[in-house]
């Protein structure tokens, strides 16, 4: 799945206890220049994402992964750092993350966005 929708947010937002979150980002490009599109999708949500408090805090590209079922590789990995999901939520429903999405959904054939609380250990 790709496109985050209206009953994905309602979920995500069900959980919200405004702590900070962290949103695994688990990427699958398209094969003819699906990276690139990609990092043009970063260049203009960079500043929505920083106008929302949000930070890249890891990104990295896949390696042949070392345990998994086949087709369970990923090309990339980020790490993005919310202050809570409604900061989330409301970056995906700016009009200028709504001029961003296209180049993403059009960059990637396959994708997940797992959201992360902090546990104590």
């Amino acid at each position: 799945m790709i496109k985050v929708t209206p009953a994905d947010i309602e979920r995500f937002l069900a959980d919200d206890d405004d702590q900070p979150v962290v949103m695994l980002n688990l990427l699958r490009f398209k094969v003819d220049g699906g990276r690139q599109r990609y990092l043009e999708y970063l260049t203009m949500a960079g500043p929505i994402v920083s106008r929302y408090g949000a930070e890249i805090i890891f990104a990295g590209d896949g390696a042949t992964a070392l345990c998994a079922e086949p087709g369970q590789s990923w090309d990339a990995v980020a790490l993005v750092r919310y202050p809570n999901r409604s900061a989330f939520a409301n970056m995906i429903a700016d009009p200028a993350y709504a001029v961003a999405d296209p180049i993403r959904m059009s960059a990637l054939e396959e994708a997940v966005l797992q959201p992360i609380s902090t546990i104590q250990l």
